[in-house]
């Protein structure tokens, strides 16, 4: 793929972050239902609240310099207790996200868009949620017409088992996990739709 680079190296989609918190207004897009989310439109005017952003930035990680599997045990908002032991011979989407995160709400429906798309050739999507209670996130996955279930991770236990990868202020965080549920790539920040897609065809190809 053109506009990555193998082998842990950043390929960043956007500039930096300055320590003033640089506008993003040039970045974020708006789709569908997002278009009139509040927060959805503080994101694109880069107001920058609520949220410590990404930088934006594109990793692919070539198998031989990829990591052991992800290992830990979470519980999804609905009760449902689930290990990385699901994810052995399935692709897997993690999105490391919560409710009052602009970049969030812009990028959920184009989450939601590729999961449809690629659920029938068996890749999972999980979002991780890292600080909403229950009725909070359902609002959320509501409001988006998510149909993919998130963690309820405010004990960490999926953002330690990601510890190195997932910092812990870079909010949202895309992974793409591989079949053996090592980290194949990673996205800081909101995600693109065509670059996520062109991330989750190679592991799916692998």
């Amino acid at each position: 793929m053109a506009e990555n680079r193998r082998a842990g190296a950043p390929l960043s989609r956007r500039n930096v972050l300055t320590a003033g918190g640089a506008a993003l207004a040039a970045v974020f897009g708006l789709s569908g239902c997002a278009q009139d989310d509040a927060l959805a439109k503080q994101a694109k005017a880069g107001d920058n609240k609520n949220y410590v952003a990404g930088d934006g930035s594109v990793t692919e990680f070539a198998v031989a310099d990829r990591k052991s599997p992800v290992e830990f045990k979470g519980t999804l908002f609905d009760g449902t207790a689930v290990t990385s032991a699901d994810f052995t011979g399935k692709v897997t989407v993690l999105n490391f996200w919560f409710a009052a995160c602009a970049p969030c709400r812009v990028e959920a429906p184009t989450l939601e868009s590729l999961h449809q798309e690629f659920k029938n050739q068996g890749v999972q999507f999980f979002g991780v949620n890292l600080r909403d209670e229950k009725p909070t996130a359902d609002a959320f996955d509501q409001t988006f017409k998510l149909t993919y279930p998130s963690f309820n991770d405010k004990d960490g236990a999926v953002l330690l088992a990601v510890s190195g990868l997932v910092p812990p202020g870079a909010v949202p965080t895309t992974l793409v996990l591989d079949k053996q549920g090592r980290v194949a790539s990673r996205v800081l920040g909101e995600i693109q739709q065509g670059t996520l897609k062109s991330l989750i065809a190679a592991a799916v190809a692998e």
